[in-house]
């Protein structure tokens, strides 16, 4: 891929993630200080639970190196914009999610290289793989530096001092968001159909495994420590839903060679989509259950 590809599609990205940051404020930061419980639990279970859980797992489940790195990099990726749609669309706490996602996509700056980095070099099977790639982790920082946090920090700046231009364009941005999502997708499939065609049951098997175990994660966290039922759905979608766009970008920089991760992220970027959706009409279904059992429970009591 080409210098130049590669400056547009980080610069696309860079757009995505600035159009994340317009639908946040200060408001969202300062609700995570006054209420820190569920995004703390929320923010553990995504760069520490997942992370680890999904290193072990690589290491041992027999597996090409290739899959187990691609894994480990979608693990360490913050959530994206989708899980806020999700979670409205699935009555959870939308606020808490909305900040969550801002934090995620700041911490991420830092934890996504370096916990990428950290398990990839823990994993045996993985680590043989990274010292025949010598990737550096500065120039990894670097780059989620400038597709993370610097368009989060100007989009914030227009959230908070320009919030009319930011209210009326954040829907432009958020739909962006999703074309570039399919774009990023697309491009990663095209470039590796033969390969793809060839291990579909593998890459299939392992993403949809993999994003199961990080939807459990995040529930399982949430409901141990006694979260309501909107915070629970609110962390299972944001821990569940990675930013799979993050990652291939990612991959595209410094990976080009390695055709199995960016298979890997591509149907993550699939995948959880279709999962996200699942759950959300899932929960959907239940709470209108659960409202006519309620209905008809006070109208035999009523009537008796």
């Amino acid at each position: 891929m080409s210098a130049l590809t590669l400056f547009v599609l980080n610069a696309v990205l860079a757009m995505m993630m600035f159009g994340i940051a317009l639908s946040l404020t200060t408001a969202d930061f300062k609700r995570i200080v006054s209420k820190p419980k569920g995004p703390m639990v929320g923010l553990a279970a995504q760069f520490i639970l997942l992370p680890a859980l999904t290193c072990g797992l690589t290491w041992l489940i027999p597996m090409p190196s290739e899959v187990a790195l691609g894994l480990i990099l979608v693990s360490c990726c913050p959530g994206g914009s989708f899980s806020n749609l999700m979670t409205y669309l699935s009555n959870g706490n939308t606020a808490m999610s909305v900040s969550m996602t801002g934090v995620a996509s700041l911490l991420a700056c830092v934890l996504t290289p370096f916990n990428f980095m950290l398990y990839a070099e823990l994993n045996p099977h993985t680590q043989q793989l990274m010292q025949t790639i010598s990737v550096s982790a500065t120039d990894m920082l670097v780059i989620v530096a400038l597709v993370l946090a610097l368009p989060l920090a100007a989009g914030l700046f227009c959230a908070n001092h320009f919030p009319h231009f930011a209210r009326r364009s954040e829907p432009f941005f958020r739909i962006v968001s999703l074309i570039t999502l399919f774009g990023f997708v697309a491009i990663a499939l095209t470039m590796n159909w033969q390969r793809f065609i060839g291990g579909a049951s593998i890459f299939l098997l392992a993403v949809v495994f993999h994003n199961a175990l990080a939807l459990m994660i995040g529930w399982g966290s949430a409901r141990a420590l006694g979260l309501n039922k909107a915070d629970r759905r609110a962390i299972t979608l944001e821990v569940g839903l990675q930013n799979s766009g993050l990652g291939l970008g990612i991959i595209f920089t410094f990976f080009a060679d390695q055709t199995a991760m960016a298979i890997i992220a591509a149907a993550w970027g699939i995948w959880h989509l279709i999962s996200g959706m699942g759950l959300s009409l899932t929960w959907q279904y239940l709470d209108r259950r659960h409202a006519r059992q309620n209905k008809h429970k006070k109208q035999f009591i009523y009537e008796s």
